[in-house]
């Protein structure tokens, strides 16, 4: 199984841990969904830079070439293409990046320039970037309290593809009134599962 992170908010590499356990988040869309799952990528380019030649300049030479592709990309990403940015997900396995964004050619072919011999990159059409989802991330992490009572809201993160994924006690009551409270524009981005109470070890 690839072991997956993310890079996020200036991070090069940053293990996809927004909350504890929310691979535990079952019986709903957001059942164990991989990067095929969520989409079909729009674009998918090689690598063609020679080993070294982008980001990695002066790095430690155990850098590899997925380790400084990651680099440059996050670079653009929250850089001059930050408005069309949505999030990434890295397997180390494949050797590839899965990149979402609002579709855009200049980022596209930044990113694919970028990008060096042996690693893949794909690209997945969002409607949605980074600034914005994760505003509605706050927005529902303030509300974590406001539930009690109906249902228990036990963890929140973004999953890496450009949605949020909300853990709750009772998924089936939660999910109609979250999607309703957030309204339509919003719920397109919310996966909503059952989470178990977390505890201090």
């Amino acid at each position: 199984m690839s072991r997956r992170t993310r890079a996020g908010n200036g991070t090069a590499v940053a293990v996809l841990t927004a909350v504890v356990a929310l691979g535990n988040l079952q019986g709903s869309t957001a059942d164990a969904q991989t990067v095929e799952d969520v989409s079909t990528p729009s674009r998918t380019c090689q690598g063609k830079q020679p080993h070294g030649s982008v980001a990695g300049r002066g790095a430690p030479e155990e850098n590899t070439p997925l380790e400084r592709t990651l680099t440059h990309v996050d670079k653009l990403a929250h850089g001059r293409h930050s408005a069309v940015f949505t999030d990434l997900v890295l397997d180390e396995d494949e050797v590839s990046l899965d990149i979402y964004r609002i579709p855009s050619e200049p980022f596209d072919t930044a990113v694919c320039d970028a990008a060096e011999k042996g690693v893949t990159l794909r690209l997945h059409d969002r409607d949605i970037n980074e600034k914005d989802l994760n505003t509605l991330l706050d927005l529902i992490s303030e509300d974590m309290s406001r539930w009690d009572g109906t249902f228990t809201m036990r963890q929140v993160g973004l999953d890496g593809t450009g949605y949020i994924e909300i853990g709750v006690d009772d998924p089936g009551t939660a999910e109609p009134i979250l999607r309703k409270a957030y309204g339509e524009r919003n719920a397109k981005y919310l996966r909503v599962g059952y989470a178990a109470q977390a505890y201090l070890l």
